[in-house]
């Protein structure tokens, strides 16, 4: 059986305001499928009008299903806006970093910045899109529509230890221990070059470990601007291991979308 997880509001952009506006709840996966799979999520709202939420997304798969069909979402590495309105359930999937590597069976740099039907290529998924989109349609529970997608996941788990799992720890580390500022520190950990980690990350997840420290250095930043308008930025900035503010303030603007001071105020 899933059961519900810890609320984690990073890659939520303003999510005091975006929490207010649709319920957000998270199922821990069963065990052996989290080896793969971080956690299922279920968005329910029920609007008036139009929100729209921006999102910044972990660097791992999303599949998705809402709307009668279900998509896999490989890394975004941009910011990226949900429209919701009217009334409705959305069921995800999120795998881990790297973790959805052995299901795609290629390199998954090749649907990075990519969306695509579980129809083309997923058929465990595809046939599972019809009772998933009933149950979403209907009264049933968030457990249980989560436990249908676990069951429509586990025959497909690989019994053998994969080569991605290892990146997927090397990227847990990155976004648990933030003294690795580096792409050298973290290649250390891992006991191999950084040309060998650039290799493993690309293939495994779709992105690079530069790439992966930078998007947890801007949630750490997010979410203390959204718990705290009267941040100091420049010691944040040093506690982030950037240059200085000027620097923090770059990065986070070209990121977010808006300076982090505005983003403070508006959170």
């Amino acid at each position: 059986m899933v059961e519900p997880v810890e609320r984690d509001s990073r890659g939520i952009l303003h999510p005091n305001a975006g929490l207010r506006r649709f319920e957000l709840t998270r199922y821990a996966p069963s065990p052996g499928v989290d080896r793969f799979v971080d956690r299922y999520w279920l968005v329910s709202w029920d609007l008036p009008d139009v929100h729209e939420q921006h999102i910044l997304v972990h660097p791992v798969v999303n599949v998705v299903f809402d709307e009668g069909r279900g998509m896999v979402s490989g890394v975004q590495t941009q910011r990226f806006t949900r429209r919701l309105s009217g009334r409705g359930r959305a069921l995800g999937v999120m795998f881990r970093p790297g973790g959805f590597r052995p299901f795609l069976g290629r390199s998954m740099a090749t649907i990075t910045d990519q969306v695509h039907p579980v129809a083309d290529g997923f058929p465990a998924l595809h046939r599972a899109e019809p009772a998933l989109a009933e149950a979403l349609a209907g009264d049933s529970g968030g457990d249980e529509i989560a436990a249908m997608l676990d069951e429509a996941l586990a025959p497909l788990v690989p019994g053998q230890r994969q080569p991605s799992e290892d990146t997927t720890a090397l990227a847990e580390l990155a976004a648990r221990d933030r003294d690795l500022r580096r792409v050298e520190d973290l290649a250390a950990r891992g006991g191999m070059s950084v040309r060998q980690l650039q290799r493993a990350f690309a293939d495994h997840i779709g992105v690079s470990p530069k790439w992966v420290l930078r998007r947890y250095r801007i949630y750490d930043a997010a979410e203390r601007a959204a718990r705290d308008e009267s941040v100091d930025w420049a010691e944040l900035a040093a506690d982030l291991g950037y240059a200085d503010q000027a620097h923090l303030t770059r990065e986070f603007t070209a990121v977010i979308g808006e300076p982090p001071g505005r983003y403070a105020r508006r959170s």
